[in-house]
């Protein structure tokens, strides 16, 4: 063997490890095209910030969502809280009694109507009419009891509110008791 065929066969060995050094090359550049499309669905488009930078941006939003979360549950709370401490001072029970006042037959023209609170409070008012006139009483409820006596048309007016409403006067509704909240008059 020569040494033009030493060179040959250098040359050979040189051109198969060009190749196999190309294949590696090419090879490695799938898998980092593969590896970079991968980072994209994770990173975005971008991709210019690290995974670890990433999480603690999505980490910061998310508290800051949280927060506003909190804040808003908070105002919600105390709105919530004034609304039920209205609710509790809201006429919601109420009772009317239809009647003719000096026995004549006049249609039931005069009438006591009381008109009460979940505690019992409110009044009774009466109008009683006549061929001539009219007349308009009210009376103060505390508590369910009246502040003077009542006519038995009044009673009656006053015990058909304490039996009605769908507000209970221990401010129950409809059978589920009030949360406790600060502001709220119970």
């Amino acid at each position: 063997m020569g040494e033009a065929d030493s060179w040959d066969l250098i040359g050979a060995a040189g051109a198969a490890v060009a190749v196999v050094a190309l294949l590696a090359v090419a090879v490695l550049w799938l898998q980092l095209r593969r590896l970079r499309a991968a980072q994209t669905v994770v990173l975005g488009d971008l991709g210019r910030e690290d995974l670890v930078t990433h999480a603690a941006a999505l980490d910061a939003r998310v508290r800051a969502a949280g927060e506003e979360w909190r804040s808003m549950s908070e105002t919600l709370s105390a709105r919530m809280a004034g609304i039920e401490g209205a609710l509790l001072r809201v006429f919601s029970r109420h009772g009317m009694v239809r009647y003719d006042a000096y026995g004549e037959l006049s249609g039931q023209q005069s009438c006591s109507l009381a008109l009460l609170d979940v505690r019992g409070d409110g009044v009774v008012i009466t109008s009683i009419h006549h061929r001539d006139q009219a007349r308009l009483y009210v009376r103060r409820v505390t508590g369910g009891k009246p502040e003077h006596r009542l006519a038995p048309e009044e009673d009656e007016a006053l015990a058909i509110a304490l039996g009605h409403g769908s507000i209970a006067a221990d401010g129950t509704i409809e059978g589920v008791p009030p949360a406790p909240r600060p502001g709220a008059d119970g």
